[in-house]
């Protein structure tokens, strides 16, 4: 990207600096040519130097973490929100009104409708007219939105995974006569940070454990995501599991045929996604996790299966960066004007 788009510097602060999302967020603004970091909010590291914590140089290295409490970074212009939901919806409105722009990581403006948020989310919304004006971080599936956004709802990693891989057969016509089930496999870091039973090593090691079977609350995301790009979205019926890898997530997509499949589908799919520098497709035996960690990319693959008359489109991404610091990223890079790569180019799985 040429360094005359950046005539101004952006001043950037991290809410939630020390999760998995945020040790991310920290590297990738740490390195942004249009990102200067001025705060990071931990309690947990509270008063300690981030070069302490991270390979930092300069002055990011320098910043030292401040509590959750002192989060009212007037002096930002971005504000990334890497805090639960809870948090956030709080948050935000305060930092929106003290001009800044905000980039939320959690689930807190992902939906339309309000009255949702009790039964997917567990809480009753507390700004739900900030839901109309929240504009989703998933550029390739809704770029249009993003340019000039002053509050950017960032999608979940499962949510990513499955509607790059979906959307683009929705609107192809596929599985509004018959049904769609997806099975999503994520790393133990999708959990989030955290010391339980459940996500100790021996609990985790050697074991795969399916979870919250039709109540994730990435369903009425995906489902609300790909009704926007393809006009319409039927049920789908999702199973996540838990596997023993750090970070990534493979997802299978199994489309119901009503009929013949229709010719041209993979054509279809790389079609949806020629120019886009984040997203390639690929036979489906060649998308793979180890192939996408560390890097903002999802592959994508799609088979018919014209026997049983599914048809199954595979991909996957790293949940930490494709599924949340690196797409906040991204879809900052949009909202700001800026080449969509920029600060990402590098990564490199």
């Amino acid at each position: 990207a040429c360094l005359c788009i950046f005539m101004h510097i952006v001043s950037a602060a991290i809410v939630g600096a020390s999760g998995y999302t945020g040790l991310e967020l920290t590297r990738l603004v740490a390195r942004h040519p249009g990102l200067r970091a001025v705060a990071l909010f931990s309690d947990r590291w509270a008063d300690e130097a981030a070069g302490a914590r991270l390979p930092l140089d300069g002055a990011a290295a320098a910043l030292r973490y401040r509590p959750l409490a002192e989060a009212d970074p007037a002096h930002a212009e971005l504000v990334f929100l890497a805090t639960p939901a809870e948090v956030s919806a709080e948050l935000a409105p305060k930092l929106l009104a003290k001009g800044a722009r905000v980039v939320d990581l959690s689930g807190a403006f992902r939906l339309e409708d309000a009255g949702a948020y009790p039964a997917w989310y567990g809480f009753t919304h507390p700004a739900p007219a900030l839901l109309a004006e929240a504009r989703y971080g998933l550029p390739e599936l809704a770029r249009a939105s993003l340019a000039g956004a002053r509050l950017v709802t960032n999608p979940g990693c499962y949510a990513t995974a499955i509607a790059l891989a979906l959307a683009p057969l929705v609107r192809a016509g596929l599985g509004l006569a018959g049904g769609i089930a997806v099975t999503g496999l994520s790393g133990v870091s999708g959990a989030g940070r955290k010391a339980s039973e459940d996500y100790s090593f021996v609990e985790v090691a050697d074991d795969l454990r399916a979870y919250r079977i039709g109540k994730h609350q990435h369903v009425p995301e995906i489902e609300q995501t790909v009704a926007r790009f393809a006009g319409q979205c039927p049920p789908i019926s999702f199973t996540p599991v838990l596997v023993p890898i750090r970070r990534g997530i493979l997802a299978t997509v199994t489309v119901r045929l009503a009929g013949a499949p229709p010719p041209g589908l993979a054509d279809a799919l790389r079609a949806a996604y020629r120019d886009e520098p984040f997203v390639r497709v690929l036979a489906p035996e060649k998308v793979t996790v180890k192939d996408v960690v560390h890097t903002n990319r999802c592959h994508v693959g799609l088979a018919v299966d014209a026997r049983a008359g599914v048809v199954v489109a595979v991909s996957a991404i790293d949940n930490l960066v494709k599924g949340a610091a690196g797409q906040a990223i991204q879809a900052a890079n949009a909202a700001c004007g800026w080449p969509e790569t920029t600060g990402l180019d590098l990564l490199g799985g």
